[in-house]
């Protein structure tokens, strides 16, 4: 047989990449090809909050910057003179904020989101402090319940363990408990999970327009 009629034999690895780069040119030319996906070893990781490794890591972290800013941009114009504590541990709890900032749990202002209705709001009350169903429904005008995590972080653009009363993302009703003026400093935190502020309780109300009220027993 001549040698020009000779049927070349491929390996059979090559006969599939060939293969590969048809599918893939024939899917172009139809415009159904894929971007292509980054490697996993290529992706970047953001540490905590997430990064491209997570669904939503890009977007958790950039509201975490995001609200931590809104708090620096509310002290800016409503309290200059107050500094923002950034610390190495986290604060998101009662008991971790107060061995990072070495007060008692009463002295942390936690900040709870509620809604009664269809209103929501804010209550500002000392760490150790808990809610008062009889008061808070008297003052109230009904039960209250709770917000998710998720419906707090939407309302006041703060991630949990670092929601407080300054930089809202939406214009909100606060209240700050009496409680707190068991002490002549409180330290809120700041819209962030390490981040906090130290501020006298009457200057805390003062500044985020609040309402005194007494719904909370120790």
């Amino acid at each position: 047989m001549p040698a020009w009629k000779t049927r070349r034999r491929w390996p059979s690895g090559l006969l599939c990449i060939f293969r590969s780069v048809g599918s893939l040119d024939a899917e172009a030319r139809l415009g159904r090809r894929q971007p292509p996906q980054t490697p996993p070893s290529l992706r970047l990781d953001l540490g905590q909050g997430g990064g491209y490794n997570s669904p939503c890591g890009n977007s958790h972290a950039r509201k975490h910057v995001m609200s931590l800013e809104s708090v620096r941009a509310f002290l800016a114009e409503h309290a200059p003179d107050i500094a923002i504590l950034e610390m190495d541990t986290s604060t998101a709890t009662v008991a971790l904020a107060a061995a990072a900032h070495g007060v008692e749990p009463g002295q942390i202002a936690k900040t709870l989101s509620f809604r009664q209705g269809e209103t929501a709001f804010l209550l500002v009350a000392r760490g150790d402090a808990r809610i008062d169903n009889k008061k808070a429904k008297a003052q109230f005008g009904g039960k209250i319940r709770m917000l998710s995590p998720e419906e707090a972080l939407d309302l006041t653009g703060h991630p949990v363990g670092g929601v407080c009363p300054f930089g809202l993302a939406t214009p909100l009703p606060i209240y700050c408990d009496i409680s707190l003026k068991d002490f002549t400093e409180v330290v809120p935190a700041a819209g962030d999970l390490h981040a906090a502020l130290r501020i006298s309780p009457d200057r805390l109300a003062q500044i985020t327009t609040a309402t005194w009220v007494d719904v909370c027993t120790l």
